[in-house]
């Protein structure tokens, strides 16, 4: 779809990469359907590292919970898994303000083939 008709700007694309906060706005826009080419593609993106996130601390957070052996460690692996899902939300917003594209190598081709094929 043409930008000129879906004129968005880049506070709102921002707005999409917001890690937790992203996700509502994200959904919202792949639910309706409509959005640039560009927005589509941050709110897949948006949506895929915050689905991936929330599995990984779930996961983790259970493990450290109901284990006798491991749980300081599992606790350390959730910290860490919630601080690169931060800082890789704010390096795709850095990267959005400098004009340059938000698109992660790996992650995005994943958003596209499963999120394309259910919300777009």
């Amino acid at each position: 779809m043409p930008n000129a008709q879906f004129p968005i700007s880049k506070t709102q694309l921002l707005l999409h990469l917001v890690p937790i906060i992203g996700f509502f706005p994200s959904l919202w826009t792949l639910y309706r359907g409509q959005g640039s080419r560009e927005q589509l593609a941050i709110s897949r993106l948006s949506i895929t590292l915050a689905l991936t996130w929330l599995l990984g601390y779930l996961l983790l957070a259970t493990g450290a919970a109901t284990s006798d052996f491991f749980p300081l460690r599992l606790f350390i692996l959730n910290s860490f898994l919630t601080s690169g899902y931060f800082l890789v939300s704010v390096w795709l917003i850095l990267r959005l303000m400098q004009g340059k594209s938000g698109r992660l190598p790996g992650v995005s081709n994943l958003a596209e083939r499963v999120l394309g094929k259910y919300l777009s």
